[in-house]
């Protein structure tokens, strides 16, 4: 597990690297999910492996990740009751974004299993 949790940290690490390195407008441990996603997919690791053992024990406790941005919030309750507004409207705006993005998605991915089905369900007539 200890592994596991060395390659997780790691990635993050790399990813922050790069980032300043790079001067990216992306969070350095997006980049590094992105890649400890390309590191899993080239090595497939084994079902018992650490990294996949760590991830299962972090992802079990996942609730305690998010005590931090509750204290945020209320630590700033002042300023967001300030900008209220915008931060209301950027809320409900990225919302509805995600959910029109999610239903494109949905929908064309339903097109090309129903072209397919089609495809391969050819009648002789």
């Amino acid at each position: 597990m200890i592994a596991g949790l060395t390659w997780l940290l790691g990635c993050q690490v790399v990813g922050e690297v790069v980032v300043r390195l790079t001067g990216l407008p992306v969070p350095g441990p997006v980049v590094g999910m992105a890649l400890l996603f390309v590191v899993l997919t080239v090595r497939r690791p084994a079902a018992d492996a650490g990294v996949l053992t760590a991830s299962d024990a972090l992802l079990r406790h996942l609730q305690l990740l998010f005590v931090p941005a509750g204290v945020g919030v209320v630590a700033y309750l002042a300023v967001l009751r300030a900008d209220a507004l915008p931060v209301l409207g950027a809320l409900v705006g990225s919302w509805l974004a995600g959910l029109v993005v999610a239903g494109g998605v949905v929908a064309l991915l339903a097109r090309r299993a129903g072209a397919r089905g089609r495809r391969g369900t050819a009648s002789d007539g």
